[in-house]
C-alpha cells in the first residue's frame, strides 16, 4: 500500500499540521532547546535594532515559529488546498498553521492539567505521610 500521497485532503491537513505543532513547540518551550532560546529572548529584547529584535523574537513564540515551520513543510510536501497554484500555498499555509496552533493549544492545555494532578497528589502524599508520622509517634 503507497500512503505518499493520501487521497483526503482536509485528512492530510490535519496530519501534517501535528509535526508542525510538535516542531514548534518542541523549539520554543522544551528544555532541549532552553539555552538557545534563553539567547534568542535576550536577543529579542536587548537588541539595538528592531529588526534583529523582531527576528530573535520568532524564536522564542510558538505562533510565530509556526509559521516558519510551515513554510518548510510546504516545501518538503508540495502540499496545496482548493488550488493547484500559489493560491493553494497561502491557503493551505493558514490552515496548516491554524491547526498546528490548535493542537498545540490543546497539548499546552493537557500539561498544565497534568502538571497540577501531579502537584495535588504530592499533597495528598505529604498530608497521609504527615498523619501516618503523627500516628506513629502518637501511639
Amino acid at each position: 500500500m503507497n500512503f505518499e500521497h493520501i487521497d483526503n485532503p482536509l485528512l492530510e491537513l490535519f496530519i501534517l499540521a501535528i509535526p508542525i505543532a510538535c516542531v514548534a513547540w518542541t523549539v520554543t518551550h522544551e528544555e532541549v532547546f532552553r539555552e538557545p532560546r534563553m539567547y534568542f529572548v535576550r536577543k529579542s529584547q536587548n537588541s539595538p535594532q528592531l529588526f534583529a529584535r523582531k527576528f530573535f523574537y520568532l524564536f522564542t513564540c510558538e505562533y510565530c515559529f509556526s509559521h516558519y515551520v510551515t513554510i518548510l513543510f510546504l516545501l518538503i510536501t508540495n502540499f496545496r488546498l482548493l488550488f493547484d497554484d500559489w493560491r493553494g500555498y497561502v491557503i493551505s499555509g493558514f490552515a496548516l498553521v491554524w491547526i498546528a496552533n490548535v493542537y498545540m493549544s490543546l497539548y499546552a492545555m493537557i500539561k498544565v492539567d497534568i502538571k497540577k494532578d501531579r502537584v495535588i497528589t504530592k499533597r495528598e502524599e505529604n498530608l497521609v505521610k504527615q498523619e501516618q508520622e503523627n500516628n506513629t509517634h502518637g501511639h
